[in-house]
C-alpha cells in the first residue's frame, strides 16, 4: 500500500469519526427535545480497482423503525377518535342533569304524577291544578332545552370539523413541502434529519385527525395516503373538503394535486371520525329517542286526560291536524265510544253512542243507524241533531254543543293504533303540538295514500360512515293505496330497492332498513309532496329524515285554554250509562286526575329511537331505560377512550425506545468514535514520520 493511499484511508476514517461525533453530540443535546429522532451516520466501505481506500460517508439517517411508526400513528388516531366521542357525550349527558338532584330530568314526570295525584285528592282546588300544569310545563320546557342544546351540540361539532379539515389541508402542505427539503438534502448527501423529524412531527398532529397510511420514498420524505390509497401528500399536496347539510350525513373528499375530481375518501379514525359520528350517529340517536320519549310521555298525558271529563264541561272540543283525511283516520277504528251531551249542572242531554266495530251510531240508547267512514261526518250531525254539530277542516276534528249544551267523552274501547277516539283526534289535549310528533299513522297497505300523484321527494343514501352512494328523487304515483307509494319507494328502478327497502307496520310507521352490502343509510334532501292541499309531506307525516326529528321533542305547549283557565282540566268522567235527564258529570270528581297520575304505569309502544328499539312497556320504565342508555353510552365511549388512551402510550413508549435518545449508549459511542479518530490521527501521524524519513534517505 503507497503512503497516498494509506494518508487517503486515515482521512476518511477522521472524517467519519468527525461526523459520527457531531451525530453523537446532536442526540445528547436533544435528549430532551420532544420529537428528536436519534440519528446515525451511515458509513461504507471505500473500494477502488478492488483495493479498500477506507471508508465513505453515505449521508445521516434517523433512527426509525416503519413498523413502530405506524403502530404509533394508528393508535393515536384511534385514541382521538374516542376522545371526541366521549368528551361530547358527557357533555349531552350532563344535559339532563344529576341523576341523584330533586332537578334531574326524569323525575320531573314523576311530579307531573304526583301533582295530579294530589288533585284526585282536592279536585275543586285551582292552586292544585295550577301547579300540576306548571310541572307539565316544566317537563315540557326541559325537553325542549335539552332537545335545543344537543342540536347546538351537533353544531359545535360541524364547526369543529370544518376547523379539522383546515388543519390537515394546512398539515398536508406542510408535509409536501418539507418532502422537496428533504429530497434535495438527499441528493447533496447534506443531513436532512432536521426537517425529517419536523415532518414526522407534522404525520404525527394529522394522524391525530384521521387515518393515514405512510410510505417512505425512494428519495426520502413520505407519501401520505388514505384509507384507498389516495395521494395526499407528495411533491405536492390534495386538497380536503369536508361537505355537509342541515338534512345529510357529512364526509370527506380529497382532490388530488393537478386533478379537477373530488373523491369521497374513508376516515375509520382520527378527531374527524369521531366528531362526524358525533353530529351523524350519535347525537341524533339521543334527540331522536328524547322525541320519542316526550311525545309518548305526553301521548299518556292526553290518553288520561282525553278520557276525562271537566265541570263544567266545555261547549267546544276543537281536535288537532291529525294529517289525514276523515275517512281515513276513522277507518280502522275498533270498539265503542261515547259522546255526551250535557247542561252546565252535567245532566245528560243526550248520549250518542258510536260503535266502530258494528259500524253504527246509536242515539240514547236507541236502535243503531249504520255509518260508513266515508259518511262519518254526516251521520254524526244527524245523530247530534240540533244539540250540536261536527265539523272537519284542516284534518281536524271539532264537536260543538248548541245552545250551551257541554261536552264530555267516554272513550269505551274505542281504539286505533293504540289511541282511543278523543285521543286520536285530540278533541281533550292537555297538551297541544305544533306538527307532527306521533308518527303511527294507522295506515294500511290498502288505505288511500292521500299525497298528490306527480310530486316529488328526493332521498339520499349514504355508507355507515356517511360517504355518499347516490342521490333518488321518487315521484308519487298516480295508483291511490299505501301499497303502491310503498312499491315505487322501493322500486329497483326509479326508487331505493338496491339498496335498502321501505316497510309499513300495523300501526302505520314507515321506515327504512339499509341491505347489505351497503347499509345504507337515508336521509330526505328535499320534499315536495303533500298530503292533500296544505297537508303534511311523507317526511312529515311519517317522520323521516333528520330535519324532521330533530325538532320534534321541542313542538309541544300545554293547552293555551287550560293555562289561561284551570277550572277547563278535564279532572272527572263521565258516566255514560247515565240516562237523559239524570247527572252525568260531577263536581268533586277527581277520577280522571287519578288516571292521569298513574298514566305513567300503562304499557305503550315506543318506536325503535335511539339506542333502542320497539319496545312495549311503561314510560315510567321507559325513562329509567333512556337514562340508563345516555349513561351507558357516554361510559362505554370514556372505556374506549380509555383503552385506545392505553394502546396508543404502549405504541408511543416502544416507539420512543427506538428513536429516543439512550444516555449510556450515546456516551459509548462518543468513546467508540473518539478512539477511532485518535487511531486515524496516528495513522496519518504514522505515515507523515515515515514520509519525512524516506525525504531524509533522499
Amino acid at each position: 500500500m503507497s503512503l497516498g493511499v494509506t494518508l487517503k484511508t486515515a482521512a476518511s476514517g477522521l472524517q467519519a469519526a468527525q461526523a459520527s461525533i457531531r451525530a453523537v453530540s446532536d442526540n445528547i443535546a436533544n435528549v430532551n427535545t420532544p420529537g428528536y429522532v436519534r440519528k446515525a451516520v451511515n458509513q461504507e466501505q471505500q473500494v477502488v480497482d478492488g483495493v479498500g481506500m477506507g471508508v465513505k460517508i453515505e449521508g445521516v439517517k434517523r433512527v426509525t423503525d416503519q413498523y413502530l411508526q405506524l403502530a404509533s400513528l394508528t393508535a393515536a388516531s384511534e385514541s382521538e377518535r374516542w376522545s371526541a366521542v366521549s368528551q361530547y357525550l358527557d357533555n349531552a349527558q350532563s344535559l339532563f342533569g344529576d341523576p341523584s338532584a330533586d332537578g334531574f330530568f326524569f323525575n320531573r314526570l314523576d311530579k307531573i304524577f304526583g301533582a295530579f295525584g294530589t288533585i284526585a285528592d282536592d279536585p275543586s282546588s285551582t292552586l292544585l291544578r295550577s301547579q300540576a300544569l306548571s310541572s307539565v310545563e316544566d317537563f315540557i320546557g326541559e325537553s325542549g332545552r335539552i332537545n335545543d342544546q344537543v342540536v347546538a351540540l351537533g353544531e359545535t361539532v360541524e364547526t369543529q370539523v370544518d376547523a379539522g379539515v383546515q388543519r390537515a389541508n394546512d398539515l398536508l402542505e406542510q408535509i409536501s413541502k418539507l418532502n422537496i427539503d428533504i429530497n434535495r438534502a438527499s441528493v447533496l448527501s447534506a443531513d436532512a434529519s432536521g426537517s425529517a423529524n419536523i415532518q414526522s412531527q407534522l404525520l404525527d398532529q394529522l394522524a391525530g385527525l384521521m387515518n393515514i397510511r405512510v410510505a417512505p420514498r425512494a428519495g426520502g420524505g413520505v407519501d401520505v395516503r388514505s384509507t384507498e390509497g389516495v395521494l395526499l401528500a407528495g411533491d405536492l399536496p390534495a386538497r380536503l373538503t369536508y361537505n355537509s347539510s342541515d338534512t345529510t350525513p357529512g364526509y370527506i373528499t380529497a382532490q388530488p394535486a393537478g386533478s379537477t375530481t373530488q373523491q369521497p375518501i374513508q376516515l375509520t379514525s382520527g378527531s374527524l371520525r369521531g366528531l362526524m359520528d358525533l353530529r351523524d350517529v350519535e347525537l341524533p340517536k339521543i334527540y331522536d329517542q328524547l322525541g320519542e320519549f316526550t311525545s309518548r310521555a305526553i301521548d299518556q298525558l292526553n290518553a288520561a286526560h282525553n278520557a276525562s271529563a271537566a265541570y263544567p264541561p266545555p261547549t267546544s272540543m276543537a281536535g288537532r291536524d291529525t294529517g289525514l283525511d276523515l275517512p281515513t283516520a276513522i277507518a280502522g277504528f275498533t270498539g265503542t265510544s261515547t259522546i255526551a251531551l250535557v247542561n252546565a249542572q252535567g245532566v245528560m242531554q243526550k248520549s250518542v253512542a258510536i260503535d266502530f266495530t258494528g259500524g253504527t251510531i246509536s242515539v240514547n240508547g236507541g236502535p243503531g243507524a249504520a255509518f260508513t267512514p266515508a259518511s262519518f261526518l254526516a251521520d254524526l250531525n244527524t245523530a247530534l241533531g240540533a244539540s250540536g254539530s261536527a265539523t272537519f277542516s284542516g284534518r281536524a276534528l271539532t264537536l260543538n254543543g248548541a245552545g250551551g249544551l257541554g261536552l264530555a267523552i267516554d272513550e269505551g274501547t274505542s281504539a286505533k293504533t293504540g289511541r282511543g277516539f278523543s285521543h286520536f283526534f285530540g278533541l281533550n289535549d292537555l297538551v297541544k303540538a305544533t306538527g307532527t310528533t306521533n308518527y303511527a299513522t294507522g295506515l294500511q297497505p290498502t288505505s288511500n295514500h292521500g299525497f298528490t300523484a306527480g310530486d316529488q321527494i328526493t332521498l339520499h343514501l349514504a355508507t355507515p360512515d356517511g360517504r355518499p352512494i347516490r342521490d333518488i328523487t321518487v315521484t308519487v304515483p298516480a295508483a291511490p293505496l299505501m301499497s303502491d307509494l310503498v312499491n315505487t319507494l322501493n322500486s329497483n328502478a326509479t326508487g331505493v330497492g338496491l339498496y335498502g327497502a321501505f316497510s309499513l307496520d300495523p300501526n302505520g310507521v314507515l321506515t327504512f332498513a339499509g341491505s347489505a352490502p351497503s347499509d345504507s343509510r337515508l336521509s330526505i334532501v328535499s320534499d315536495d309532496t303533500a298530503r292533500g292541499a296544505g297537508g303534511p309531506s311523507i317526511s312529515q307525516l311519517f317522520g323521516l329524515g333528520v330535519q324532521e326529528r330533530s325538532t320534534r321533542a321541542s313542538r309541544f305547549n300545554v293547552s293555551a285554554a287550560l293555562y289561561a283557565d284551570p277550572t277547563k282540566m278535564a279532572v272527572g268522567k263521565l258516566d255514560a250509562t247515565a240516562a237523559v235527564g239524570t247527572v252525568a258529570v260531577r263536581p268533586g270528581d277527581g277520577r280522571g286526575a287519578l288516571g292521569v297520575s298513574t298514566s305513567g304505569d300503562v304499557p305503550v309502544q315506543f318506536q325503535a329511537a335511539g339506542s333502542l328499539g320497539q319496545v312495549s312497556m311503561t314510560v315510567s320504565r321507559y325513562a329509567s331505560e333512556f337514562g340508563g342508555a345516555i349513561g351507558r353510552g357516554a361510559a362505554a365511549a370514556e372505556t374506549r377512550k380509555a383503552s385506545s388512551d392505553a394502546v396508543a402510550v404502549e405504541a408511543t413508549n416502544r416507539r420512543q425506545s427506538v428513536e429516543g435518545v439512550n444516555l449510556d449508549e450515546e456516551l459509548v459511542n462518543l468513546t467508540t468514535y473518539q478512539q477511532a479518530f485518535n487511531a486515524s490521527a496516528r495513522m496519518i501521524q504514522a505515515a507523515s514520520d515515515m514520509l519525512d524519513t524516506l525525504l531524509g534517505i533522499v
